[in-house]
């Protein structure tokens, strides 16, 4: 027969919720239950850092960017702009995809902060993770790069750190030079690792018509790589609507073949022919941006040929987070 539960002693105050510690996981919970933590309070507290969050940067100025960044851009930077202003002795805050040695941040020598965007993470909140190191970059010695760490449950997140008004105005690089403002001196650690970024960085252009489109250029042809805000049902309806009418695409030898899921939202994708640059792109995106309006305004039931080319759409998808 099993052994019975220890009953907790009636004169023995319990914690409420709110004041409750962080034990060992095997250790006795705090509140007083008489169970192990991680059969207790420590279980809130596990799933909360290993929940997905779908959509991370909700709520942040520029989110089609920040997928963009995350997922697509090799090398770009965006200046940060902080609740209440920086900190002293922190001159700048600038976000970007990759540092060296994936360095989650970096303080420089001059105080300011480079945070990275595309690390692994150790919870299932990426905007959590990237606020633990954000401030815990501007905090370290200047010189000292960030290293990963777990992170707690009910840390801050970016929409509580950076403010909401700011404009967020993503500067695509040709290479990662903005890694250190003097590559000549750099360690060789860091020039190395400099020296493998560049030679696999594919050229990116953000389009300036239309927002967050990224032109990329490869071997075999081109892409157009477009974070969309819109609600995925409703797009991929008015994808369709498009794709069957025959206006889904850029122009001339232009095709939409699909689309990326990411952090949330659609990022339907084209190909392109070599001859089409990211500047003879722009005209062709702002014709589509119009047509795709009209397209998602439209509520009327999807024909057959309609769902047809919705169903191809959909079997095209391919989810990156």
């Amino acid at each position: 027969m099993a052994k019975k539960r220890p009953q907790t002693k009636a004169g023995k105050q319990q914690l409420k919720d709110g004041e409750i510690p962080v034990v060992g996981a095997r250790e006795p919970c705090p509140c007083g239950s008489g169970r192990r933590y991680k059969a207790c309070h420590g279980r809130a507290a596990a799933q909360a850092v290993t929940e997905l969050v779908h959509r991370p940067f909700e709520g942040l100025a520029g989110e089609c960017d920040w997928v963009a960044l995350r997922e697509l851009v090799p090398a770009a930077t965006v200046e940060l702009t902080l609740k209440g202003g920086l900190p002293e002795g922190v001159p700048s805050v600038t976000l970007a995809t990759v540092l060296p040695m994936a360095w989650p941040a970096l303080r420089r020598d001059d105080g300011s902060v480079l945070l990275a965007l595309q690390n692994d993470t150790s919870s299932g909140d990426l905007s959590r993770d990237l606020a633990d190191t954000l401030q815990r970059a501007r905090e370290v010695e200047p010189g000292t790069p960030v290293t990963a760490r777990r992170v707690p449950a009910d840390g801050p997140r970016l929409q509580g750190l950076l403010d909401p008004e700011a404009a967020f105005e993503p500067v695509v690089h040709t290479g990662f030079e903005f890694w250190v403002p003097d590559a000549e001196n750099a360690t060789p650690e860091v020039s190395a690792s400099l020296e493998r970024a560049n030679a696999a960085a594919i050229p990116t252009v953000l389009l300036s018509g239309v927002d967050a489109a990224y032109w990329c250029e490869t071997p075999e042809k081109n892409h157009l790589r477009w974070v969309m805000p819109h609600p995925e049902e409703q797009l991929l309806d008015a994808l369709a609507r498009l794709h069957a009418a025959g206006t889904s695409s850029l122009g001339e030898n232009t095709r939409l073949v699909g689309s990326f899921r990411a952090h949330g939202l659609v990022v339907p994708v084209w190909d392109l022919p070599t001859s089409m640059g990211a500047e003879a792109c722009e005209k062709p995106a702002v014709a589509f941006a119009e047509r795709l309006a009209t397209a998602l305004a439209s509520d009327a039931p999807l024909t057959a040929e309609e769902r047809r080319a919705r169903g191809g759409l959909t079997n095209r998808q391919v989810t990156l987070s």
